[in-house]
């Protein structure tokens, strides 16, 4: 690990998936223990997620707290109590338009429409959709995503589950033609797309607003692509040791991989837990 704390820490945010979590998508010991003492010496834990609010609340109810949520990378922002305190959806006719063009240039990739607390799918048994519901525990619903639109129920975020390589290419093409949406990747196999005045940094500042605090308080943690923006805001940041060498070099200290429980041991060393 390297990288010290230069100032008081009053807030911890910190990713989901590849950082807070194992690799097989359960919580370590120490992470739990970790989470605990934040939380019983009044420091605030939020998590920082592309899932949504069903996708992370599974996580939150078997470690048996309540505690303010950040979903799709910042699109949608709740409170301990479950109320929002934010949520920007995508527009509608640019929607549309995205849709098609994924459909016509993309249609070997599976689609996915997220709305504030439903998930829409085209086929609940694609084998993408599968996966992700044993790894979040979250139900889809079937929907045909022009009727969506038509009833007014728009979007927080499109993700595109698709092989590394066509999620690749298409991050690139679809970044360079809807420049009004910020799209991203979240995982080698996950693109994440939403309004572009979405990040996980706007979504940390309607939080510190919140709160009463300011970007130099809190601490993140992140792993990917879709926290770089992150990383850059909170006044502390933390790469795990899984992260590609772009997210190490845009945190101001990297720690052990969320394998070996990096969360847990830089917020050992830096005195903000007892161990």
């Amino acid at each position: 690990m390297n990288g010290e704390v230069s100032s008081v820490v009053k807030i911890v945010f910190s990713d989901i998936d590849g950082t807070f979590l194992l690799p097989d998508s359960t919580v370590s010991a120490r992470t739990e223990r970790a989470v605990r003492q934040l939380l019983a010496g009044d420091i605030p834990f939020v998590l920082v997620s592309a899932r949504m609010p069903e996708a992370i609340y599974p996580i939150t109810d078997r470690l048996g707290i309540h505690i303010p949520i950040i979903s799709y990378s910042g699109a949608l922002v709740v409170d301990a109590d479950g109320q929002t305190l934010f949520s920007r959806t995508m527009d509608a006719d640019m929607t549309a338009r995205l849709l098609d063009v994924i459909a016509r240039d993309f249609p070997q990739v599976t689609v996915n429409y997220y709305a504030g607390h439903h998930w829409y799918v085209r086929d609940e048994n694609d084998e993408r959709v599968q996966t992700e519901v044993r790894i979040t525990q979250a139900r889809p619903e079937r929907a045909v995503w022009g009727r969506c639109l038509a009833g007014g129920i728009y979007p927080n975020k499109i993700l595109i589950m698709a092989d590394p390589a066509d999620c690749e290419r298409a991050e690139k093409e679809l970044a360079d033609a809807f420049p009004s949406f910020h799209v991203v990747r979240s995982a080698p196999f996950l693109l994440e797309i939403m309004d572009g005045s979405v990040s996980k940094a706007s979504g940390i500042a309607v939080m510190l607003d919140h709160f009463g605090m300011k970007p130099e308080d809190a601490l993140s943690f992140g792993d990917h692509y879709n926290d770089l923006e992150m990383l850059r805001y909170t006044g502390q940041s933390v790469a795990m040791g899984n992260a590609p060498d772009e997210i190490k070099r845009a945190a101001a200290a990297v720690t052990r991989s969320n394998r070996e429980d990096g969360l847990y041991w830089y917020l050992k060393q830096a005195g903000l837990i007892a161990g």
